[in-house]
């Protein structure tokens, strides 16, 4: 057994790239972590993983074993895994993490009803607009908003993420609205931006199937969606925002939607994993309580 499990320790270290990043996942220790991987290479008799100054890399013959071991230890998981749940309540840790303005506004609330159903599930709940490592900072969940990048982690849309561009009704009066897509080109426009690029190309569509784009510019850009918010209630321009995000604005006049004879493309709010086989009960559980509360009728879209 002992075998085993370091062998998933050394796949951890693999798909990670790194000891100490392994060792948190697993909740070991990096002095533990590393007397067991040397443990394994002393037992095999070979070398299995090579150092270089930034990560680390396997071996030919860790190599050979991450392709070999690997379905084993994913196999022998799953087993032990569906022989606990048949007669187990879902239970243990659960490390989920969400952008902090979605979290606060519409997770935050439902939490204690959640933990109210599952008493045995300890949260662990962390609210950034930074996109984390699920894998290599110990998360179980996230939930992101947006289009999803190619990955290793596998996603379940739990609600629809439709997108509007507004402004204050102050700045509309003073700058006019536009009639057209293209007229955002002469128009302050408050922009997001975050590591991977500047959002200054807005597209837009109608119900006639035609596309266009503009590209827009201003004096106010952020990667805080909650200070753009902010600019456009104040009447510093035009934004694009989730519905989520405003839909207490639109209804209070506080913001007004621009050209709403186009559209933009719609997006998704997905629950994001780690590759798995088997998606610990835990996990499942919190997805499905979102997804039910979220999916039909969510509660930006209800009238208060």
């Amino acid at each position: 057994m002992d075998r085993l499990d370091d062998i998933a320790l050394f796949l951890r270290v693999v798909e990670t790239g790194s000891i100490s990043a392994a060792a948190r996942t697993l909740g070991l220790s990096v002095a533990v972590a590393s007397q067991r991987l040397k443990r394994l290479e002393q037992g095999l008799g070979v070398r299995l993983l090579h150092r270089t100054t930034r990560r680390l890399h396997p071996t030919p013959e860790g190599l050979g074993l991450a392709e070999r071991g690997g379905p084993l230890v994913e196999e022998f998981e799953a087993l032990g895994a569906s022989l606990r749940q048949a007669g187990s309540e879902v239970a243990g840790d659960l490390r989920v993490t969400m952008g902090a303005t979605f979290g606060r506004m519409y997770v935050s609330p439902l939490l204690p009803a959640f933990m109210a159903e599952q008493p045995l599930v300890r949260l662990i709940v962390h609210l950034s607009d930074q996109t984390v490592d699920l894998v290599g900072d110990g998360f179980d969940l996230a939930i992101r908003i947006g289009e999803l990048g190619d990955s290793s982690l596998v996603s379940r849309r739990i609600a629809t993420n439709q997108r509007v561009a507004c402004a204050s009704p102050g700045y509309l009066a003073r700058r006019g609205v536009p009639a057209e897509p293209q007229d955002l080109a002469r128009h302050d426009c408050l922009l997001l931006f975050d590591s991977h690029r500047r959002r200054d190309h807005w597209e837009f569509s109608n119900a006639r199937g035609l596309t266009t784009q503009v590209r827009v510019s201003g004096r106010l850009e952020s990667t805080l969606g909650e200070l753009l918010r902010d600019a456009a209630v104040a009447g510093e321009g035009i934004a694009l925002f989730s519905y989520w995000h405003v839909a207490e604005d639109l209804r209070a006049g506080r913001l007004r939607e621009v050209l709403p004879g186009w559209r933009l493309r719609e997006t998704g709010i997905h629950a994001v994993m780690p590759q798995r086989r088997f998606v610990p009960p835990r996990v499942r559980a919190l997805v499905d309580f979102l997804e039910a509360r979220f999916g039909a009728s969510p509660p930006w879209e209800r009238s208060p």
